[in-house]
């Protein structure tokens, strides 16, 4: 009797985990559904990276949801573009692709990796944080590859979409230092007990402060740096904490204002701070399963003791 109980214990145990997966994954699918076309800013705007192929291009576009090529203002994005526009490297291959579909001023900037499997090291919230410093405020931008790419170069094609797609010409500069912001980003995150999520918070923390409280000086830059490395308990190289203390007083010299955009670095910071909160619990559950299948298999071995 008490073997049967426990037997059908564990089967009610795994139906119930089978269904909290199965509700996650519902959760995570996409919606690719036409939105109908804002006259204001015209037509999305679709960027190709230049070495894919006619078929991966047509696997971009389904990726995409681009059902309609007469919807969309396509575009190609080259090893020139990225000479252009974050001083790269010409012979560079271009595989990650772009949809850019411009809001109203206030509605924000909206990420989404259609093919998160094949961007291996920017986050959205890398995306968000890097387009939001080269000006780039409100728009749903969804970014895809056919093949496993680090995700960089996409950065090119927004930019190249915003100059040359009837969008708002950019400060080259500024896209310049956001790529440079990018690239730190993803530095930091292959450091040993950092991550994606912390290193976004930390670039996020540094940015809120120096919109509250306007830096006058590179020592200016260097205290709001090394207080949020403290607040954050995040243990940085010097080396690492002179690459960001560089990298914000170029933006200080640059004049590139957060005030306009405090709110979506709140959206960012919160959404940081809740998926870290998330990934706590979720190894408190893991453990707690790990907990109950001990307990469990000590109950069985007491049966035959």
């Amino acid at each position: 009797m008490l073997k049967q109980l426990m037997k059908w214990t564990i089967i009610g145990f795994v139906f119930i985990l089978a269904a909290n997966f199965g509700t996650m994954a519902h959760a995570s699918n996409g919606n690719n559904d036409d939105e109908s076309i804002n006259e204001k800013f015209g037509l999305p705007i679709v960027v190709y990276g230049e070495k894919l192929s006619t078929s991966q291009k047509d696997e971009v576009r389904k990726l995409l949801g681009v059902n309609d090529t007469s919807k969309v203002t396509e575009i190609t994005v080259t090893g020139d573009d990225l000479v252009t526009y974050i001083k790269g490297d010409r012979r560079a291959n271009m595989y990650s692709s772009a949809k850019i579909t411009r809001k109203e001023a206030g509605e924000g900037l909206v990420i989404k990796q259609v093919t998160p499997e094949n961007i291996t090291e920017v986050t959205d919230e890398m995306y968000a944080n890097a387009l939001l410093t080269a000006g780039i405020q409100d728009a749903i931008v969804e970014v895809a590859s056919p093949v496993k790419v680090s995700g960089h170069s996409a950065l090119v094609g927004i930019y190249k979409a915003y100059d040359e797609g009837n969008g708002e010409e950019l400060n080259k500069e500024h896209t310049e230092v956001a790529n440079e912001e990018l690239s730190i980003a993803t530095q930091l995150a292959k450091k040993e007990g950092m991550d994606n999520d912390k290193v976004t918070e930390l670039l996020t923390e540094i940015k809120k402060e120096i919109a509250a409280k306007k830096p006058a000086t590179k020592e200016d830059i260097e205290k709001i740096i090394n207080d949020q490395v403290k607040r954050l308990e995040i243990q940085l190289s010097e080396q690492d904490r002179q690459l960001l203390i560089d990298l914000f007083e170029k933006m200080r010299s640059l004049n590139i204002n957060f005030d306009n955009v405090q709110s979506q670095l709140e959206t960012i910071s919160k959404d940081i701070k809740q998926r870290i909160e998330e990934a706590v619990g979720d190894k408190g559950f893991l453990e707690a399963i790990s907990d109950f299948f001990k307990k469990l298999i000590d109950g069985i071995k007491s049966l035959f003791s």
